[in-house]
C-alpha cells in the first residue's frame, strides 16, 4: 500500500514539474511579427563577373563550368567578394562586402543558390550577416534567409528580398536587397 503512494505521489511530482516548465516555456517564447521587423534597411549588390581582361573591376569569377546538361548554366560556380551600397551606384561608398558563392541548380531554366555572408566594417554596423537560399531568377521578388549574424547582427534572423535592378548580360548585374530582420538581440 505504502508503494502504491509513493508511485502515485512521484507521477503527481513529475506531472507538477511538466506543467510548470511548459507554462514557462510559452511565457518565453517570442512571438514574430511578419509586417514588424526589429531591423530593416536596403543595399544594393554589384555583381561584376571577371571576363579574363578586367582584374581591377572583377568582383566575381566562375570557378567550375557549367556541365552541359540543358541551356541554363546547370553546374556553374561562381565565387564573389562583392560590394553592396546603400544606392544603385556602384562608385557610391561600399558599406559592407557580400563574401560567398553561387551555383547555378537547375537544368529546365535559370535558377541559382547562394550562399555568402555580408561582412560589414563602418562607423555604422561591425559584424556579418549570413545568407543563403534560392534566387529563382524569373520571380519578380525572391526571399532568401538569413541564418545567423555576429557583432551588431548577434544571433539574427530574418529575410533578405532580391529584385533584380539591372542585369546587363553575363558581365554585370546589380540586386536590390531589402533586409528584414525578425530576430535581433
Amino acid at each position: 500500500m505504502r508503494n502504491i503512494v509513493a508511485h502515485k505521489s512521484c507521477f503527481l511530482l513529475l506531472l507538477l514539474l511538466l506543467l510548470f516548465t511548459s507554462q514557462f516555456s510559452l511565457a518565453a517564447k517570442k512571438t514574430l511579427n511578419s509586417d514588424r521587423p526589429c531591423k530593416r534597411f536596403v543595399l544594393y549588390y554589384h555583381d561584376i563577373l571577371f571576363g579574363g581582361d578586367d582584374v581591377a573591376n572583377a568582383t566575381s569569377a566562375t570557378v567550375a563550368n557549367e556541365t552541359g546538361l540543358g541551356n541554363f548554366k546547370f553546374g556553374k560556380l561562381i565565387v564573389f567578394d562583392d560590394p553592396m551600397t546603400k544606392d544603385n551606384h556602384l562608385l557610391s561608398p561600399v558599406v559592407a562586402r557580400a563574401q560567398g558563392f553561387y551555383f547555378y541548380d537547375m537544368k529546365s531554366d535559370y535558377n541559382s543558390w547562394f550562399a555568402y555572408t555580408l561582412v560589414f566594417n563602418s562607423t555604422e554596423h561591425k559584424g556579418t550577416l549570413n545568407i543563403m537560399g534560392a534566387d529563382i531568377m524569373a520571380a519578380q521578388t525572391r526571399d532568401l534567409s538569413i541564418v545567423g549574424g555576429t557583432g551588431d547582427f548577434f544571433m539574427s534572423r530574418g529575410i533578405a528580398t532580391f529584385v533584380t535592378d539591372t542585369f546587363q548580360g553575363a558581365k554585370y548585374f546589380r540586386l536590390k536587397m531589402d533586409i528584414k530582420l525578425y530576430e535581433c538581440y
